[in-house]
């Protein structure tokens, strides 16, 4: 007889026909599963102690292909939970009290499945080849499931592909298991990092963001980490991950990648180019430019040029979309560090939630799970609640930033390995000092608030909001009012726009209109 086709020889013969969830037979092909393993399993969890201890991590109720066969499952797992004796008569009693036993077959059914064990020393391998069938399963029933919404014309194709996506990651994710590790070879992994920070000048064990108060705070920013950066609006949490992603990618030269959902991809390197060039983003915007600033704006873009800086402007990006790009980003270009600007507007097409707040929570747990596989720093802005707006007082530390702020879910703070605040005091105050006389213009502290594996500070930061540009609070501190930093000009009163290899083009355009740019043979245009 064939052994995955056959039922119980006993006086109870178990239903082969599957629970209403169970996937419909196709062309006479019969679902994968195997009756008498999943018997033997449920024998060998009666007979022996420590049985379920070894299977509750690789089985759960659905597991099971036979409806009677997961009730009875469902009855060990409570015992399990309340850590009482598993055996015959306290799984028949369980039944009972579940109201299940008559469904299953009576006493002399669960009986019969202990007759047909000698020993649970293979119900470890047993049980694997049971999920093995129940997991063949799930991806025949998703095959199913898309190939018939697929013949459907009137299911958007994008749609469908995203609720593929997801409901393939669901799956995956609940099949994913690692095995535990005997700590020598990780003690050996960790003596190799300490060695490697101690061969580094800085002194730091994780990637430089150029921040010198907040890298000594951090050592850098750790592989495998979520760091989640939050602020309210118009507090420049973008200009700080521009500011912080300019530096890494020119002066450290690190591969990182930026996904921004709220802005497109030429908005944002216009905020770039003037950072990196100190020019008013106005400016950049209308091109407004004097022959100084288009000299400024020409020497200085030049450094943009070849930095390992990706950019992905995919508008309500999902979760599994972000994993996939991720991935190939670290394979193929080897990119160390992920920014999301920002978490909220990310979501998880093709799951359904209860609530948003349950949706950002598995986006939030999803990122984490992301920076540990890759094992890279994953940094995901996000946004506060109005609570900061709404808090009473006129003081210097009343409108702080506090963990409770988080907007949308409690999960981003758990997840979350750093959590950090920019607060602007001049923002709230609208003067030039705080109540104790302290100059405050261009102040902004950014606040470590939650930090796993150190201590938590405040580090102080200077931001030129004309540049949507940070700095650190200890350079430039005499620095010229925004937008006199300009480089000296070679140009006479009549001088032109200078090229990139500085030859000269036509006038540069002082009231609208764009500029007439040519390059020299083999010279890369500027933009």
């Amino acid at each position: 007889m064939d052994r995955k086709s056959s039922g119980s020889t006993g006086r109870f013969n178990p239903r082969t026909s599957g629970d209403a969830s169970s996937i419909t037979e196709l062309a006479g092909r019969k679902p994968p599963r195997d009756i008498e393993l999943e018997q033997a399993v449920l024998g060998a969890l009666m007979l022996e102690r420590d049985a379920y201890t070894i299977v509750c991590d690789i089985l759960k109720p659905e597991s099971f292909y036979e409806p009677a066969h997961q009730k009875i499952y469902t009855a060990v797992q409570a015992l399990g939970a309340s850590q009482r004796p598993i055996d015959m008569l306290t799984v028949t009693e369980q039944l009972r009290l579940n109201g299940t036993l008559q469904e299953v077959g009576g006493p002399v059914y669960v009986s019969e499945l202990t007759s047909r064990v000698l020993s649970g020393a293979n119900v470890e391998f047993h049980a694997r080849i049971v999920a093995q069938k129940y997991l063949s399963r799930e991806l025949i029933r998703f095959a199913s499931m898309i190939e018939g919404k697929a013949f459907d014309e009137s299911n958007d194709v994008d749609d469908l592909l995203q609720e593929a996506e997801g409901r393939l990651f669901e799956i995956a994710q609940g099949n994913v298991k690692k095995d535990v590790t005997q700590i020598d070879p990780v003690i050996g992994k960790a003596i190799e990092q300490i060695q490697a920070a101690a061969r580094r000048t800085s002194g730091l064990s994780g990637l430089e963001t150029g921040f010198h108060d907040l890298d000594q705070l951090t050592s850098g920013w750790q592989k495998s980490d979520l760091i989640i950066i939050a602020a309210r609006p118009a507090m420049g949490k973008t200009a700080f991950v521009l500011s912080m992603a300019k530096e890494m990618a020119m002066t450290y030269n690190t591969p990182l990648a930026i996904f921004s959902l709220e802005m497109s991809e030429i908005q944002l390197v216009n905020r770039l180019i003037s950072n990196a060039c100190e020019l008013d983003g106005k400016l950049i915007k209308s091109g407004q430019l004097t022959p100084m600033q288009w000299d400024q704006l020409m020497s200085r873009v030049r450094s943009l040029y070849g930095a390992p800086l990706f950019i992905d402007d995919t508008a309500s990006l999902s979760i599994f979309e972000l994993q996939t790009k991720a991935r190939r980003l670290v394979r193929e270009h080897n990119v160390q560090m992920i920014i999301i600007d920002y978490l909220q507007l990310m979501n998880a097409s093709g799951m359904k939630f209860g609530s948003r707040e349950q949706e950002v929570s598995m986006i939030s747990r999803s990122l984490k799970q992301l920076a540990k596989e890759l094992q890279i720093p994953i940094i995901a802005l996000s946004q506060l609640n109005r609570s900061v707006e709404n808090r009473g007082g006129d003081g210097k530390d009343s409108k702080r930033p506090q963990l409770s702020d988080l907007r949308e879910s409690g999960a981003i703070e758990q997840d979350a390995d750093i959590v950090c605040f920019i607060h602007r005091p001049e923002y709230y105050l609208k003067s030039d000092t705080d109540a104790a006389g302290n100059d405050i213009r261009g102040l902004a502290e950014f606040i470590v608030a939650k930090h796993r594996s150190g201590a938590v500070d405040d580090v102080k930061m200077r931001f030129r909001h004309q540049f949507a540009r940070f700095e650190n609070w200890s350079d430039n501190a005499n620095a010229a009012p925004a937008g006199t930093g300009v480089i000296a000009s070679r140009l006479n009163s009549d001088s032109s726009a200078p090229l990139v290899d500085g030859s000269f083009a036509s006038p540069a355009p002082l009231s609208g209109g764009t500029a007439d740019f040519t390059s020299s043979p083999g010279e890369e245009p500027p933009f």
